[in-house]
C-alpha cells in the first residue's frame, strides 16, 4: 500500500497497531509484464466503477431526453439544468473558445466530482491517488500547450522571452509546474479527507462513530469535492483561455 501513490508500497508499522485505519492503496491482484510487476489496485477498481457509473448516468439522462413526452418530466428538466449552468460557466471563462473545449471541461468535472464523491458509497477516491491527479493536469497541461501553440504558431517561442530574454528559465519551469501544482492541489485535498475520516473510523470510541460522521462525510466528500471539482476545471478553463489572449 502507499499513501496517495499508486503501487504496493507497505504501510507504516505504526498506523498497522490498529487494523480499523484504513486510508491507504490496495494491491488485489499482482501479473508480470515485459519483466515489470504491475498490479490492479484499488485506485483502478474505482475509477472502472466511477467510469461505469458515470457513461450509465449519460445514456440513462439521453434515453430520457430522447423520449416524446407531452411535458418535460423530471429527469429532463434536471439534465437540462445542469447542461445549461455548466454550458454557461464555460462560456462566461473561455468565451469565443468555449464551444472547443465545453465536452471535455463538462466531463472533467463530472468524473472528478463523482471521484470525489465516491468516499460516500465505499470507495476509496481515485483523486486521493496523485497518479489520477497528475494524470488529469498532464491531460490539462497538453490542452493549455496546444492551444497555444495553435493561436501563437512559432511565435510562443518568443513569449517565453517576455518581459526580458533572462526571464527564459522562468517562464519554461512556470509551464511545466502547472501539472504539477494543479495535481497536487487537487490529490493533497482530497487525500487529507480520506485520512480523517480514516483516522476518524479507525481511532477513536464507538460512541463518537454514530451520527457524526454523516456530517463529516457531507464536508469532506460532498462539500468538499465539489469546490475541488470547480477550482480545478476553473483552473483548466483559465490556463486555456489565456492562451487565447
Amino acid at each position: 500500500m502507499g499513501c496517495g501513490l499508486a503501487g504496493g508500497v507497505a504501510a507504516p508499522m505504526l498506523l498497522n497497531s490498529s487494523n480499523d485505519v484504513d486510508f491507504f492503496i490496495h494491491s488485489y491482484y499482482e501479473f508480470q509484464l515485459f519483466g515489470q510487476t504491475l498490479s490492479i489496485n484499488t485506485t483502478m477498481v474505482s475509477t472502472v466503477i466511477i467510469c461505469i457509473v458515470l457513461l450509465a448516468l449519460v445514456i440513462f439522462a439521453r434515453h430520457e431526453i430522447m423520449k416524446d413526452y407531452d411535458e418535460p418530466n423530471a429527469v429532463q428538466n434536471a439534465v437540462e439544468m445542469i447542461v445549461e449552468m455548466l454550458d454557461k460557466m464555460v462560456v462566461g471563462i473561455m468565451g469565443s473558445n468555449a464551444k472547443k473545449y465545453m465536452n471535455y471541461v463538462e466531463v472533467l468535472i463530472a468524473f472528478i466530482f463523482l471521484s470525489n464523491i465516491s468516499g460516500l458509497f465505499g470507495l476509496r477516491a481515485p483523486t486521493a491517488d496523485f497518479g489520477t491527479t497528475f494524470a488529469l493536469a498532464l491531460i490539462t497541461f497538453v490542452m493549455i500547450e496546444y492551444a497555444w501553440v495553435k493561436n501563437k504558431g512559432i511565435r510562443f517561442v518568443k513569449d517565453l522571452f517576455e518581459p526580458f530574454p533572462i526571464f527564459f528559465p522562468v517562464n519554461v519551469i512556470s509551464e511545466f509546474a502547472t501539472p504539477v501544482s494543479m495535481s497536487l492541489r487537487l490529490f493533497g485535498n482530497v487525500l487529507a479527507g480520506t485520512i480523517m475520516m480514516g483516522l476518524w473510523y479507525g481511532l477513536l470510541p464507538w460512541f463518537v462513530k454514530i451520527g457524526v460522521p454523516a456530517f463529516l462525510h457531507v464536508y469532506f466528500d460532498l462539500f468538499s469535492g465539489a469546490i475541488q471539482a470547480y477550482v480545478f476545471a476553473m483552473l483548466t478553463m483559465t490556463f486555456i483561455a489565456d492562451r487565447y489572449n
